[in-house]
This record gives C-alpha cells, structure tokens and sequence, in this order.
C-alpha cells in the first residue's frame, strides 16, 4: 500500500467523522428545540384555566416522559454503543419507581 492511499483512507475517515458530528449538531440542536416547546406546552396547559384539570394532568405526564426519553437518549448519550450498563442500571430504576408507585396506589385505593 502506498502513501498516497493510506492518506486518501485517512481524509476518508475525517470526512465521515465531520459528517457525523454536524448530524449530531443538528440532532442536538432539534431535540433543544422540541424540548423548549414540550415545556412551553406545559406552562401553557398550567396557566390557561379554561383547560380542564382532567386533561391536564395526565398531558403534564406524557410531556414529562418525553422529555426524560429526550434526555436519556440524546443528552445522556444512552442509545450509543458502549453505554449498556448504564441502559441496564436506568431500566433498572424506572421499572422499580413504576412497581414503587404502583403499590402505592394499590394502597391507598384498596
């Protein structure tokens, strides 16, 4: 293999590699964004009164599962390669919160 091959290889991989950073950039970018609205939309059914509270509530908590799935994912880097322990460990303590909060309500309802 010659030099000059060895170096087109190498521009190859740094142009893929600046390809997969501004994706990521972008990515970041729409995901800053959809997370500032999910919270707009949440002030907005908090603030207007004319929305009633049965929808509001259980709107606030969908808002809130998107938001933490935004977070775990894009900003906490959870769906890349190498983070599976981590994944394990975050699935781990959401399904205990859920059976937490699940015996709660069997509780206080029975």
């Amino acid at each position: 293999m010659s030099t000059h091959d060895t170096h087109a290889v190498s521009e190859h991989e740094m142009l893929h590699h600046h390809t997969e950073l501004k994706r990521d950039k972008n990515h970041h970018l729409v995901t800053f964004g959809l997370s500032i609205i999910l919270t707009v939309l949440a002030f907005i059914a908090v603030a207007y009164e004319a929305i009633p509270r049965s929808f509001t509530i259980p709107f606030i908590l969908g808002l809130g599962v998107v938001q933490a799935a935004f977070q775990g994912l894009v900003w906490m880097h959870l769906n890349q390669k190498g983070h599976r322990y981590a994944n394990i460990f975050m699935l781990s303590g959401i399904l205990m919160a859920f059976i937490t909060v699940l015996c709660f309500v069997f509780l206080i309802w029975w």
